[in-house]
């Protein structure tokens, strides 16, 4: 199935240290674009999300990873206070007060509120267990919104598509049609002034040549061979429809295919309803090119 490449998913799973939220959402790109944006001390495990969005099956679009983690365990009340940093601290503070002749309102609260005056307890942090037992889980759950989400937009825009390309054939065949009228009454119309000329000039008329000279004439006004490219790029259109890997740069390199052979057509054929149809089918194709550069 199709997906969109616009979507939206969020998950929050929490253990007896953590509450890890995730949230992700996309806009359309060329590529695939992953911007994740985590704790700081989880910058190890960034390199582990793209890899894991890949194999998920995403393949294109700007996809901003937003984590959050909320500490669910209990403050240390016996936070250790770090002598050195309380001291230079308090020089800094006295400095600016005598240097600049401020008000002296150094309290302890005033002080306790720099936190980086208390000692804090260095861990080691291991990216690859944070990633299997904390951010896994939610980012998993949160990619199955997030897919779930680009394959409900994406079912839209198939309905979308097939229906505007159904138009598009409809507009074709009445241009088949028509062309076969058209080109039946060119040659019988070149016919008939070939041998207007030849009698006005006392010219002896060699049927076979008339009848070969009205048949080349004719064969440029032809557009069988581009009606039948169209057909078939048709054809191809509809399976990507129903393909389950990233189709959006494949069906972008087909509408340019069909768009040459409807200008082809159009500069092939001089006759008014063959001109308007032309017109109309691009005018649709247009707007299934704007749809599809949603396509993942």
């Amino acid at each position: 199935m199709i997906r969109s490449m616009t979507a939206f998913g969020r998950a929050a799973c929490a253990n007896d240290q953590h509450t890890v939220t995730v949230e992700m959402r996309s806009v359309n790109n060329r590529y695939l674009d992953v911007s994740p944006r985590l704790p700081r001390a989880w910058a190890g495990v960034e390199e582990y999300i793209r890899p894991y969005l890949q194999s998920r099956g995403i393949a294109r679009g700007k996809v901003d990873v937003t984590v959050t983690l909320e500490n669910r365990a209990a403050a240390d009340p016996t936070a250790a206070v770090n002598d050195e940093a309380v001291r230079a601290y308090l020089q800094t503070l006295y400095y600016l007060r005598d240097t600049y002749g401020l008000t002296d309102d150094i309290t302890v609260s005033r002080v306790a509120a720099n936190p980086a005056i208390f000692a804090k307890e260095q861990t080691d942090v291991d990216p690859e267990q944070i990633w299997k037992e904390t951010l896994l889980p939610a980012l998993a759950e949160a990619t199955d919104a997030f897919l779930a989400a680009r394959e409900r937009e994406g079912a839209r825009l198939r309905a979308d598509l097939l229906g505007k390309l159904q138009t598009i054939r409809t507009l074709i065949s009445d241009v088949d049609r028509l062309s076969a009228e058209d080109v039946g009454g060119y040659r019988k119309k070149l016919e008939e002034r070939l041998r207007t000329i030849l009698a006005d000039n006392r010219i002896t008329a060699d049927e076979n040549r008339i009848l070969t000279e009205c048949a080349l004439h004719a064969d440029k006004i032809a557009v069988d061979e581009e009606l039948v490219r169209l057909g078939s790029h048709f054809s191809l259109f509809e399976e990507l429809m129903n393909a389950s890997d990233a189709v959006g740069r494949k069906l972008d390199f087909l509408v340019q295919e069909m768009n040459r052979e409807i200008n082809t057509i159009g500069s092939k054929c001089a006759d008014a309803e063959i001109a308007h149809r032309v017109v109309d089918a691009k005018n649709e194709l247009e707007k299934i090119r704007e749809q599809i550069q949603n396509l993942e």
